[in-house]
């Protein structure tokens, strides 16, 4: 049975219910299948969203000490943390909880695995102006002509820059923002106006 994907509108519908059974039976166990159902379809997929640390809240310790739980901490640890690689291989060693979430595709959810990976170009962006390809290549889990692929991709809708060079050598240069191109702002609420200070004087004086 092929489930349909959920359009924004019904899932604001969802994530509002879990809202209401929680406010209403915050302490009530009847409630724990809708908020698994709930943990299943946002998890690891919502980062950098904080809702997998929160649902863990809502899950009694003795069920996050099963090994099913101590996984997906662990995977939402090595996100975290930006440890990607060690994500990727983890998650490819436990592909029968990944394959767990609705709508596989060769092994790996294709939903969750591109969510993974626009989590971890985002974290990207915000670090580097230039990357490397094999930095790139080892945090999206993507190599060869599939790299050489969602790099013309995304030079052709994302605004990134492929620079001169082959293989292992290439940099990409990631679009401008704020992280990755600090400038020094200033702020009317850092400078001090001149009257004020200098009615400290006789104070010190």
């Amino acid at each position: 049975m092929v489930r349909e994907r959920e359009t924004p509108k019904q899932q604001q519908q969802v994530s509002y219910t879990v809202e209401q059974l929680v406010a209403v039976n915050p302490y009530n166990p009847d409630i724990l299948p809708d908020l698994e159902n709930y943990v299943n379809e946002q998890a690891l997929m919502a980062m950098p969203a904080p809702d997998f640390s929160l649902c863990l809240f809502l899950i009694p310790e003795r069920v996050q000490m099963e090994e099913q739980f101590k996984t997906l901490i662990v995977l939402s640890h090595y996100l975290e943390t930006g440890r990607f690689r060690q994500f990727w291989d983890e998650a490819a060693k436990n592909r029968h909880i990944v394959e767990a979430v609705p709508g596989n595709k060769l092994g790996l959810n294709a939903g969750f695995e591109q969510a993974i990976q626009t989590y971890a170009i985002h974290v990207l962006s915000l670090t580097y102006q230039k990357i490397p390809r094999p930095v790139l290549a080892e945090a999206i889990n993507i190599e060869g002509l599939s790299l050489d692929k969602f790099l013309e991709h995304q030079a052709a809708n994302s605004g990134w820059i492929l620079e001169k060079g082959h293989g292992r050598g290439q940099l990409i240069v990631l679009p401008r923002n704020e992280f990755n191109h600090p400038e020094l702002k200033k702020s009317a609420a850092d400078s001090v106006p001149l009257e004020h200070i200098t009615r400290i004087f006789p104070i010190l004086g």
